[in-house]
């Protein structure tokens, strides 16, 4: 015989994103909070890149030395990378059927995005803070 807090659980566990891996909506949020967070950070990317536009690399690179640039720079760089992984994940676990590949393949672009983010953020810091 079911009891009344049977019957909860269930809807109480989906509400939560209590899902079989256990972090569906948490991962859904993080996608979306990475997307909504990219909007302005590309918007001043462009924005930044028409206006150096042309620029000789000893401009450009005083341009990044400027301290608002350089943390809106890293900034963007770690959103796009976080969201990238985040997006491909979702489609590796929705489209490839063998576990081991699939394992294999998360596994993979993680270590990817965290080795091209570090790279990247660390090219940022060393412009920022030696001068190039």
């Amino acid at each position: 015989m079911r009891s009344d807090q049977d019957e909860l659980r269930a809807p109480l566990a989906r509400v939560r994103g209590l899902g079989s891996a256990r972090e569906g909506t948490e991962h859904y949020i993080a996608q979306r909070l990475t997307a909504v967070a990219l909007i302005p950070l590309m918007i001043w990317f462009v924005f930044s890149l028409v206006t150096v536009a042309g620029a000789d690399y000893a401009t450009v690179k005083a341009w990044l030395q400027q301290p608002v640039n350089a943390v809106l720079l890293i900034a963007l760089l770690m959103a796009v990378f976080h969201h990238a992984h985040l997006g491909m994940r979702v489609v590796i676990e929705d489209y490839v059927d063998n576990e081991f590949y699939k394992v294999t393949l998360v596994t993979f672009t993680k270590f990817l995005s965290y080795i091209f983010g570090i790279a990247t953020v660390l090219a940022v810091v060393r412009i920022f803070v030696q001068g190039g």
